[in-house]
C-alpha cells in the first residue's frame, strides 16, 4: 500500500536529511515558493479536502483562510504537538521517524498565511521527537530552507521549538497560546477567535503535526492526487491510526482515510489477541464514545463515525475484549480528565469529580438505580463547559450508557463488579 507520511521511514532509526532530500524532500517547498502564490498554496490545500488530523476535523485550508491579509503587525503559526490524549501517539511515532515533512509543511503553511515566525509546541516527555526536530530545523537553516529570502523568493521564515510543561489542557489551542506566552494554561473566551486575535494579540493559526506534515505532499502532487489516496470518494488523504489494547499487533499504521474499522483491527493489527473477542473500542482517543461489534463495518472517516454516535478524533483506537469491565474502563478515563482539568469553569471543576464519584460507587457495588439517570444528566450538562475538555471527558460516559447500560445496571443489582473489579 502506498505510504505518504511513512514513505521515508527507516527501520529502527530516524531518516537523515540527505535521505529525505534524495527522496524528493523539500522539492514541494521550492515548488510552492518559486512557482505558486501564497493564495495558490492555500487554495490547493483547500481543494485537497484535508480535514485537521488533531481531533476536531476542521478543514485545514479553510482554517488558514480565516486569517485576514490586511491586518497590520505580525501573525503566527503554532504546530500543536502537545499530544496527551490517552490512546494517541501518532505524532510521536511520526517525528521519531521523520521530522522533515513537518518542518517543510510548516514553512509552506507560513508562506500561505503570511507568517514569518512559527512555533512547535511539544510536550516535554517527547525527548527523542524534540531532539529530532531540533536537528531538522538546524539542517533546514543550514541548507537555506529557513531564514532570510528562501529560494530567492523574498519570503523569510524562522521556527522555534518550545517544550511544554506538560498538561492535557495545553492541547486546547487557546490554553496553548496562554502557556506559550508564559501564562497559566486556561482556555480563552471565543470570540475573538485566534485567526483574528491569538498569540500576543496577533492573528494565529494552530495546526496539528499530522496535518502540517501532509502539506508538502499535497503541494507536490496536487489536490486531486491527495483525494485519490483515500478509501472512499467522500474521504480525502491517508490517516495515521494508532491502535492499542487487546489486539494481537498494536501499533501505528498509515492507512487510507475511510478504511473500515474491522479492516484495521483484523488487518494490520492481526485481529484480537489469543483468547479474546472484540467487545468495544474508543475509535478516536479517550474523549470519544465507544463503538461496539455491531459497528465494525463503519468507515473510519469523520462523518461516518459521527453518524454512529462517536468521533474519529485523533484516530487513536483503543480496543477492549469481552473480559473488560466497561464501567471500570470508563472510570479510568474520567479520572484522567478530572485530574487534568484546569479548574477554570464550574461544570468541569465540580462535575467531573462528581462523575468519578458516581462511577466509583457503581464499580464498587454501591451504586443505585438513580445514579444512571444522574450520569445521563451530566452527559448533557457538561456540554456547557468553557472549553471542550468536559464534553470530551463525557464521551466515554455517553458511550457506556448508550451501549452498556445493562452492564452498569448489573453492577448495581449484584452489588459488585461482575468482572471481578473493585
Amino acid at each position: 500500500m502506498e505510504q505518504i507520511l511513512f514513505r521515508h521511514n527507516r527501520p529502527g532509526r530516524v531518516v537523515t536529511f540527505e535521505e529525505y532530500r534524495s527522496e524528493g524532500g523539500f522539492s514541494a517547498l521550492k515548488k510552492g515558493l518559486t512557482t505558486m502564490s501564497p493564495d495558490g498554496v492555500q487554495q490547493t490545500v483547500i481543494d485537497s479536502g484535508m480535514r485537521g488530523r488533531g481531533g476536531a476535523g476542521f478543514p485545514t485550508g479553510k482554517k488558514w483562510s480565516f486569517v485576514p491579509r490586511n491586518l497590520p503587525g505580525p501573525r503566527w503559526l503554532i504546530c500543536n504537538c502537545d499530544e496527551m490524549e490517552p490512546g494517541t501517539y501518532k505524532d510521536r511515532i511520526l517525528l521519531e521517524s521523520n521530522p522533515y515533512s513537518l518542518v517543510e509543511g510548516i514553512i509552506l503553511a507560513c508562506y500561505a498565511i503570511g507568517v514569518r515566525h512559527a512555533f512547535i509546541f511539544i510536550r516535554r516527555g517527547y525527548e527523542q521527537a524534540a531532539a529530532n526536530l531540533k536537528n531538522a530545523v538546524a539542517e533546514a537553516h543550514g541548507a537555506g530552507f529557513l531564514g532570510e529570502n528562501i529560494f530567492g523568493s523574498g519570503f523569510s521564515c524562522d521556527v522555534d521549538i518550545h517544550l511544554s510543561a506538560g498538561r492535557y489542557i495545553c492541547g486546547e489551542e487557546t490554553a496553548l497560546m496562554n502557556s506559550l506566552e508564559g501564562r497559566r494554561a486556561n482556555p480563552r473566551a471565543k470570540p475573538p477567535f485566534p485567526a483574528i486575535k491569538g498569540l500576543w494579540g496577533g492573528p494565529t493559526v494552530v495546526n496539528n503535526v499530522e496535518s502540517l506534515a501532509n502539506v508538502p505532499y499535497i503541494i507536490a502532487h496536487g489536490a486531486e492526487w491527495f483525494k485519490g489516496t483515500a478509501a472512499t470518494a467522500e474521504a480525502s488523504g491517508m490517516k495515521l491510526f494508532c491502535v492499542s489494547g487487546h489486539v494481537a499487533n498494536p501499533g501505528c499504521f498509515e492507512l487510507p482515510l475511510g478504511t473500515r474499522l474491522g479492516e484495521i483491527i483484523y488487518g494490520p493489527c492481526g485481529g484480537m489477541r489469543h483468547g479474546s473477542s472484540f467487545k468495544a473500542c474508543l475509535p478516536g482517543g479517550a474523549s470519544t464514545p465507544y463503538l461496539t461489534a455491531e459497528q465494525l463495518d463503519v468507515a473510519m472517516d469523520f462523518d461516518p463515525v459521527a453518524k454512529e454516535g462517536s468521533r474519529l478524533g485523533t484516530g487513536g483506537i483503543v480496543v477492549f475484549d469481552q473480559h473488560t469491565c466497561m464501567v471500570g474502563a470508563t472510570l479510568n478515563l474520567v479520572r484522567f480528565y478530572a485530574r487534568e482539568s484546569c479548574g477554570w469553569c464550574t461544570p468541569c471543576r465540580e462535575g467531573l469529580p462528581y462523575v468519578v464519584h458516581l462511577l466509583e460507587k457503581i464499580e464498587a457495588g454501591q451504586g443505585r438505580e438513580e445514579h444512571i439517570q444522574i450520569l445521563k444528566e451530566h452527559v448533557q450538562r457538561l456540554n456547557y463547559a468553557f472549553c471542550a475538555l468536559a464534553p470530551g471527558a463525557m464521551g466515554p460516559v455517553d458511550g457506556l450508557l448508550r451501549h452498556f447500560e445493562d452492564e452498569v445496571r448489573e453492577h448495581i443489582t449484584k452489588s459488585r463488579c461482575p468482572f471481578g473489579g473493585s
